[in-house]
């Protein structure tokens, strides 16, 4: 039996024309508050002041991809660290063993010691791997 496996399961779906949903909510969202900035501040050369950072922006989120992943993320990586706490400070704390414990752990350490080997058994081993057949 054939079987048809699915290409491509990593790439998003083209809904408008050559665009994602993703990228053309980025493109869309760019472009509408770039159009209310637009509208509500009086000076043409002031707003394009400002729409021109939000444009960018949109176009970066929807198109730009460093390291094969997607802007947003790197983004919401940024605002996380500068948002963030950034002192780290490690303390070594002690613990107080109580003499229960103590008498538990030593008896724990006492039963998982290694058994003892005589000379004799020591030399009867290595003399029988010595002298036995090697698989050719």
């Amino acid at each position: 039996m054939k079987f048809q496996v699915p290409q491509f399961i990593d790439m998003d779906d083209k809904i408008f024309g050559p665009l994602s949903f993703k990228e053309f909510a980025y493109i869309a969202g760019a472009c509408g508050l770039a159009y209310i900035l637009y509208r509500f501040i009086p000076s043409t050369f002031v707003a394009f002041l400002f729409m021109a950072p939000v444009l960018t922006f949109g176009g970066l989120l929807a198109f730009y991809r460093p390291n094969n992943k997607p802007f947003i993320e790197m983004v919401q990586s940024a605002l996380i660290y500068a948002f963030g706490n950034k002192l780290y400070i490690w303390k070594k704390e002690k613990k107080i063993i109580s003499p229960i414990q103590m008498d538990e752990a030593m008896q724990m350490r006492s039963d998982n010691q290694l058994p003892v080997i005589n000379s004799n058994k020591l030399t009867h081993l290595g003399w029988s791997l010595d002298t036995q057949k090697k698989d050719e």
